[in-house]
């Protein structure tokens, strides 16, 4: 194999591919991506055995041919050359050697067998649908901060993508929970997404899929089996299994009979628990919420730091209530509203508290609140 490629392309495509690879692995293919040179392009494979990534790349290919290199070793050696240069790969099969030349700079990088790299990718996907790369953005964004990164509960380690019927509609819900809090979001169902079984997508393969939607513009192709799914972006394919688990019915921890209503300007408001929580224990992080008509108070105390109150105004019209609040769960919920209003709908200093946005009904947060 050889080839000459530009270096800014390469990085880009590298910088995809190698942070699938894990920095710690017993297999020692799995630190290599696959390079394979053909017909213009250069297509890079990593993988960790559950997720896949195959992206390829424009390239001047003299002389096709395929083989793996050390991921992050090659990664490397290419964020450091110097911008605006070209690199030329070429890859001798009888030392098992893969020459980078860039300007004055040569590089040699011990390969493994191309034949012992893995294949992930492949196996029937009967449900396939295509979705805006602002629609995926949305569901992934409301919902990733809430994935519980709790081993134990390995069925929570993730989003449950599913579709369902809400509001006489049909919709495509993503939902994830911690057991402390829960995000809900929403979009419309896409054409062909109907009778796709429900899915829980892991926290790797949420992240990896999120870099890529940020450079991308075009419409994703979502396809996807009970156990395995894949996310085609333009030059780009992600291959990942799902995990093998059941999502807990999460619609009986949404309460529906909350009936004490706050409404809070979003900014002002988290601004005010960013302050105040600056008093409250690294450990417990909490604040606690007074409300009376018209007012809420946030306040936070600890034995070593002392103690914060702050007044903010609110629209509140019920009894009075004093409840306590996770502050780093309440500004993730707060962080993911767009509109300018935060509706809180509670029942008690005990009862799980459910927020919404004034200007989207498609989104919901629970928060169970604290002893404080």
């Amino acid at each position: 194999m050889k080839l000459t490629i530009e270096r800014a392309a390469l990085l880009k495509s590298l910088a995809h591919v190698q942070s699938v690879v894990e920095r710690r692995t017993t297999i020692p293919i799995l630190s290599n991506v696959k390079l394979e040179g053909r017909s213009g392009a250069l297509s890079l494979n990593a993988t960790d055995m559950d997720l896949d990534i195959v992206e390829s790349v424009a390239a001047d290919v003299v002389r096709p041919g395929a083989t793996t290199a050390p991921a992050h070793t090659f990664y490397e050696i290419v964020r450091k050359l110097p911008d605006g240069s070209q690199v030329e790969i070429e890859f001798n099969a009888d030392d098992s050697q893969l020459t980078l030349r860039s300007g004055r700079s040569k590089f040699s990088l011990s390969c493994l067998p191309v034949e012992d790299f893995p294949v992930l990718s492949g196996g029937d996907l009967p449900f396939s649908f295509t979705l805006a790369a602002a629609e995926l953005k949305t569901l992934i964004d409301r919902t990733r901060f809430a994935i519980s990164t709790e081993e134990t509960r390995y069925y929570l380690n993730g989003i449950y993508l599913h579709a369902t019927n809400a509001g006489g509609g049909d919709v495509m819900r993503a939902v994830a929970t911690d057991g402390h809090r829960l995000a809900r979001a929403e979009i419309t169902l896409p054409n062909g997404a109907a009778g796709m079984p429900g899915i829980i997508i892991p926290r790797k393969t949420v992240t990896e899929i999120r870099k890529l939607i940020d450079e991308t513009e075009c419409e994703i192709t979502v396809s996807l089996s009970e156990t395995k799914l894949k996310f085609a972006f333009g030059d780009a394919v992600l291959t990942s299994k799902l995990i093998d688990g059941t999502f807990p019915d999460y619609e009986r921890v949404i309460p529906d009979g909350n009936d004490k209503i706050l409404e809070v300007d979003c900014k002002s408001f988290a601004q005010a628990v960013d302050r105040v929580s600056a008093i409250s224990t690294e450990k417990s992080r909490a604040i606690k919420l007074s409300l009376e008509k018209g007012t809420a108070t946030l306040s936070a105390s600890s034995p070593e730091n002392g103690s914060a109150v702050e007044e903010i105004e609110a629209n509140y019209d019920s009894t009075p209530l004093e409840i306590g609040f996770n502050s780093r769960y309440l500004m993730d919920i707060l962080a993911q509203v767009e509109g300018e209003t935060a509706l809180f709908a509670m029942a008690d200093a005990a009862s799980p508290t459910v927020v919404r946005e004034v200007a989207d009904s498609g989104a919901v947060y629970v928060l169970m609140p604290m002893r404080v």
